[in-house]
């Protein structure tokens, strides 16, 4: 499944909610190191199913970024029922980010 972009409305029901774990990239259109994770995020989107993605746009969700203290990004987040669980900064290999997950 691809990875699904959401807002601040969104997020509780998305990601603090979910019945399984979720991978949250904080992006934004500008981020170079986001431009080149991005079809990293969205070929484990696509190879997972047991793990939701969603991408949220830091422009454009700045309260919720500064919920999370996002101060650089591209930042990871994993969450597991409602809670962090896995953090990451900046841009890493594929593998990296695999091993975030549970």
């Amino acid at each position: 499944m691809a990875a699904l972009h959401i807002n601040e409305a969104d997020f509780e029901n998305e990601v603090l909610k979910a019945d399984k774990p979720v991978l949250v990239d904080f992006w934004a259109t500008w981020c170079g190191p986001c431009k080149q994770l991005g079809p990293v995020i969205d070929e484990i989107s696509e190879e997972r199913d047991d793990i939701k993605v969603v991408k949220v746009d830091v422009d454009a969700n700045q309260e919720l970024a500064e919920s999370f203290n996002i101060m650089s990004i591209p930042t990871l987040f994993v969450f597991n029922n409602g809670e962090v669980v896995n953090k990451q900064v900046g841009g890493v290999p594929k593998e990296a980010i695999l091993n975030l997950l549970p």
